[in-house]
């Protein structure tokens, strides 16, 4: 039993002040497993040992709580630039295919974009379950809404769904996303790519395959957003993969995340009959004008650039320029899926379909890291504000 004065242990008050907390809030430590503590010899109190403390104190210690920090191979932006697991973004949506995209983000230590052929066959009967399951969605509803509750059913119906190995968790996930693609209203295109298959899903026009597969890899992954977090979340509590998906889904459905491409292509629409008149409207709202501009980005977002040259000279490449000449931001990704949207005249709910579609790739990625790491690793602490007797 150690002492006071013990170098490799801390008292109370000494660990309070080293994670700059309340005494109280070192024994809710204690309670939720970070802490381990131990009685001290002759004395009264406990004393904590100091590795433990030091290991605590390396985490983000805020007032909400405990902060885990999410260690990732997946995905760097680093000075305005996109890469997965060490390639680059941009040069990947020109040269290689979703599905090696997809096995490149859901193979450990494979630094290359290896093949993953049949990676996105859909499952016929899982087709089936997923249209009944589609037309039980009110007529209107966004496609979406249709996406989330197939995901929910294919979940449902797949008995092997808590398998969390990763041989099981990729297979899952490539079948599920060629079956929700199969499952939508529309022609079915045979013998494309996925971004072939997805066109007529979304648009009547002449198919260019090649826009929709650059956006889905440009999409695929973008590190730690909301969105990836709640998957990341479900995952670390060993939800199965379509749980995971679910999560990520319903935190897309936020007005300030996956709803971002449809405010662009209302924003475009409008600036299509007057640029200058649209971005005024938007001005005197007070309201950012929908996309342009970048948390991360600084100067350019590189996923917007490959996107647009893929336009070439499409008059809303044109009007998107008239616009960005009187603002002194940049187009980012939301607008470039909404120029997308018009040149092509997709439906007005694709661009939130293609980027949760595009997403699952990246989610899928990081459940897999989360099933690798401890479970349960982010519990923050909530602190009462309400009345106490």
């Amino acid at each position: 039993m150690p002492g006071e004065g013990d170098e490799n242990y801390l008292t109370t008050a000494e660990v309070a002040r080293r994670l700059q907390v309340k005494p109280a809030t070192v024994y809710a430590y204690v309670s939720r497993g970070l802490l381990t503590s131990v009685r001290a010899r002759g004395r009264r109190g406990s004393l904590f040992p100091t590795a433990d403390v030091e290991r605590l104190a390396a985490r983000s210690v805020e007032h909400s709580g405990v902060v885990e920090r999410i260690e990732s191979e997946l995905t760097l932006l680093e000075e305005d630039e996109l890469y997965y697991r060490g390639q680059s973004a941009r040069d990947l949506a020109t040269t290689a295919t979703l599905e090696q995209v997809a096995t490149l983000l859901w193979t450990p230590g494979d630094t290359s974009a290896v093949a993953g052929e049949g990676l996105f066959a859909a499952d016929r009967e899982g087709v089936l379950l997923a249209r009944r399951a589609m037309g039980v969605v009110p007529e209107g509803a966004r496609v979406t809404d249709r996406l989330r509750v197939a995901v929910a059913v294919l979940g449902a119906a797949d008995p092997l769904r808590f398998d969390l190995s990763a041989a099981s968790v990729t297979a899952a996930a490539g079948r599920l996303i060629g079956t929700l693609i199969a499952a939508l209203p529309g022609p079915t295109a045979v013998g494309t790519t996925v971004g072939g298959k997805l066109w007529p899903k979304l648009s009547d026009a002449e198919p260019r395959p090649e826009v929709l597969d650059a956006a889905l890899i440009l999409l695929a992954d973008h590190g730690l957003a909301v969105s990836t977090i709640a998957a990341r979340v479900a995952a670390s509590a060993r939800a199965n993969l379509y749980a995971v998906v679910s999560a990520g889904l319903g935190a897309l459905d936020g007005q300030y995340h996956g709803a971002a491409p449809t405010l662009a292509y209302e924003f475009l629409e409008r600036a299509q009959r007057d640029p200058v008149q649209a971005l005024s409207d938007q001005l005197r709202s007070g309201e950012p004008v929908p996309g342009f501009g970048h948390r991360i980005y600084q100067h350019r977002d590189p996923r917007a650039d490959v996107l647009l040259e893929l336009l070439g000279d499409h008059p809303i490449v044109g009007t998107i320029r008239a616009v960005a000449a009187r603002t002194p931001t940049f187009p980012n990704s939301d607008l470039a899926i909404a120029a997308i949207m018009h040149a092509y005249d997709f439906r007005p709910d694709a661009g939130d379909a293609l980027f949760a579609l595009a997403r699952m790739v990246g989610w899928t990625a990081h459940a897999l890291e989360e099933y690798a790491a401890p479970a349960l690793r982010f519990r923050a602490m909530g602190i009462y504000t309400g009345q106490t007797t």
